[in-house]
């Protein structure tokens, strides 16, 4: 089975939105499209291709990570996964969204299906297992393909890590997500991130300042 990883990059920060797919199933991760042209690019993506949309899948619930939520649940009408510790997340961004300037944020409901840590997802042709990341934010999850990638969302960027800033972060529980699962995976395993290029885990296990803390 041949796997398809479609990344875009959506909203004023440049959020990686994947849309990983078998050739006829896909699952969406993320969605960050904002404007009426990032949700035409997705959709076409997801029309041109023939694609049947079985999940929407979120590592998190930042704003920046959720702007496409409510698109995506209309337009593709398929279910949609979010770790419970992260249900606060979700809510408090229709108070802060105008502050970065998303004045047509589309609030929806929170996720009605909830992830949980080393649970095993299938769609299809499609698996993956969920391995529960907190320190970016309390209910961040990291979803792991065995042909060699994880979506990982906030957790790792090439040659950086998430910020611990925010409400919910904190470093030394970030850490330990890192290093306790993370860095468990294959060195070989494509990192593909929230933000960025993708990298892999053996170039941030060598590489990564989170080693300097």
């Amino acid at each position: 089975m041949s796997i398809q990883i479609q990344a875009f990059a959506f909203n004023a920060f440049q959020e990686n939105t994947f849309v990983v797919s078998d050739g006829h199933d896909a699952v969406i991760f993320d969605p960050g499209c904002y404007t009426k042209q990032e949700e035409a690019q997705l959709f076409e993506y997801i029309n041109t291709n023939g694609l049947e949309v079985k999940a929407i899948l979120f590592t998190h619930a930042h704003i920046d990570h959720i702007l496409g939520a409510s698109y995506c649940q209309q337009a593709f009408a398929a279910p949609a996964y979010l770790h419970a510790s992260d249900h606060s997340t979700w809510t408090s961004v229709k108070s802060y969204a105008h502050v970065y300037g998303f004045e047509n944020y589309k609030e929806t409901e929170v996720p009605t299906h909830q992830l949980t840590d080393q649970q095993e997802l299938q769609f299809g042709k499609l698996a993956f297992k969920v391995y529960h990341t907190p320190g970016h934010a309390p209910g961040h999850v990291v979803f792991y393909h065995n042909s060699g990638f994880v979506i990982n969302g906030d957790v790792l960027f090439k040659g950086s890590f998430g910020r611990v800033d925010l409400p919910g972060g904190e470093l030394e529980t970030l850490k330990k997500s890192i290093f306790e699962v993370m860095f468990k995976f294959p060195e070989q395993t494509v990192v593909y991130c929230g933000h960025g290029p993708a990298t892999t885990i053996a170039q941030e296990k060598r590489t990564n300042y989170i080693l300097e803390f």
